[in-house]
């Protein structure tokens, strides 16, 4: 059309004969766009395919999301962790994962590595405080094979006395490295101290002492009594049918007994504490620091409302941009005042309890200040903020949502936890009401219920001499006004 305009471009005869084509060509132009434009929102998660359910008749949960692609991700996720150990045995959990993958009665460890290599998969698995999860990434149609090699794994692990050794010395370096990890020793000794007496006050790893000591029959008795058919979610997401997989969990898991032999493992119920930890070192350059009170579990109500101002309070660190202009308060006094070299805020959360806080990163000489900016922040919310500002959190927690769905590993990671944790997975159009529904008013009240006024922990690593004296750290979670 371009060189169609130049031709005629001397004679107004030649543009009037041209303008008669355009319409049609625009027309055409636009229904062209109108149908390679992007969803909106609400039809993308009008989109989303259902999550599917079935339970097997000794208890287990299969869970599904058919999105038709070429690759799948499919695994178990098991209501067992460090928190279901004893000071005996703790670390266990996370020795027994590491053992599993050391050879079954049918496959050897290099049988199995070359098995899942050829299939071109990646096996994986992780253990927390409450869940352990086994899962494999793979294509559509070696999903089978995946879920076998999963059953194989988790059913007949052999549990090698040469294995265990070997394995021991593998944890024990692998213990020396996360003590490296500042943010995971800060968060360990938060746990210790919060939660002092309890199971969940343990760490996954377990201390060296009890990773030297444990044996081969405690890590069969650990997998025997916890890998129990009603604690178990067999989840799987991208290109997978719901109806075979539920045939291949049947075939593969359906003739674990429910029952236990021995004493039935129950979860001890939490026992927060507010208190203080400091681990001085005067040769560190920073001090790592983190402040929490007592959350709220998974299904309490006021679950979200916490995640939403936790959300509110955000994080930063020195690679953001943005300066004076940044949207929470916290951030633009700390840059404004360069009081942290970073800070995040949290909320970590558990069946019956959790964990909301702030943990930072500064300056010896800037502790005081930035706990200062911390608490004003935390009463600010409990005297109220904005509609704008409720608005604009729940829009960040929205997409940050979305964006930690991306991909059939997430997804299926998703779906395994919320079963676990839920009963059910949580749709995003049911998410979005619900927090729709939360305004500054719902905010300031459940803020008020678990801030105001609350005992503290506190955990400071590093050079901490001018850590907030505990006493006026507490006074000044509340504010005294006229």
């Amino acid at each position: 059309m371009a060189s169609s305009l130049l031709k005629v471009n001397g004679g107004v005869s030649g543009l009037v004969k041209l303008s008669q084509k355009v319409p049609c060509a625009v027309a055409l132009n636009n229904r062209r766009w109108r149908s390679a434009k992007a969803l909106t929102y609400e039809q993308a998660v009008l989109n989303i395919p259902e999550t599917k359910v079935t339970t097997l008749n000794n208890g287990i949960r299969v869970a599904t999301e058919n999105t038709g692609i070429i690759t799948s991700t499919v695994g178990l996720w098991i209501d067992a962790g460090s928190r279901y150990e004893n000071a005996r045995n703790n670390g266990v959990a996370h020795f027994a994962e590491h053992l599993l993958y050391k050879g079954t009665k049918k496959r050897s460890q290099t049988d199995l590595e070359l098995e899942i290599e050829n299939l071109g998969a990646h096996l994986s698995s992780y253990t927390t405080r409450e869940q352990t999860a086994f899962y494999a990434k793979c294509f559509q149609k070696d999903l089978p094979k995946a879920l076998e090699i999963l059953a194989d794994i988790t059913q007949n692990s052999r549990f090698a006395e040469e294995d265990v050794e070997k394995e021991r010395g593998v944890i024990l370096r692998e213990l020396q490295e996360a003590e490296t990890n500042l943010q995971e020793v800060v968060f360990d000794h938060l746990h210790a101290i919060a939660y002092q007496g309890t199971p969940l006050g343990q760490t996954t790893f377990g201390p060296s002492e009890n990773i030297k000591s444990l044996q081969r029959n405690d890590l069969i008795e650990y997998v025997g009594n916890n890998f129990k058919p009603p604690r178990i979610v067999i989840a799987a997401a991208g290109g997978v049918n719901h109806d075979e997989l539920v045939r291949l969990a049947e075939q593969h898991f359906g003739r674990i007994g429910a029952g236990y032999e021995g004493e039935v493992p129950i979860l001890q119920q939490a026992r927060f504490t507010g208190s203080e930890l400091r681990v001085r070192d005067d040769f560190m350059p920073l001090a790592h620091v983190a402040v929490a009170v007592e959350g709220c579990g998974w299904q309490d109500p006021d679950s979200l409302a916490l995640l939403l101002a936790s959300t509110l309070v955000g994080s930063w660190d020195r690679s953001h941009g943005g300066g004076a202009n940044l949207s929470n308060q916290l951030a633009q006094h700390t840059v404004k005042l360069n009081l942290a070299h970073s800070y995040q805020s949290f909320n970590t959360s558990y069946t019956d309890t959790g964990l909301w806080g702030v943990y930072f990163v500064t300056d010896r000489l800037h502790i005081d200040d930035f706990i200062y900016n911390v608490q004003h922040e935390w009463m600010r919310l409990c005297g109220g903020v904005k509609e704008s500002e409720v608005e604009r959190a729940r829009n960040q927690l929205i997409t940050s949502l979305l964006q930690h769905l991306e991909g059939t590993t997430p997804v299926c990671d998703d779906i395994g936890r919320q079963i676990l944790n839920y009963g059910r997975r949580i749709p995003l159009d049911e998410l979005e009401l619900r927090l729709n529904a939360i305004n500054s008013t719902t905010l300031r009240d459940v803020c008020m219920k678990y801030i105001y006024d609350k005992c503290p922990a506190v955990v400071g690593v590093g050079p901490v001499e001018g850590l907030t004296d505990y006493n006026r750290l507490r006074a000044g979670m509340y504010w005294l006004r006229t």
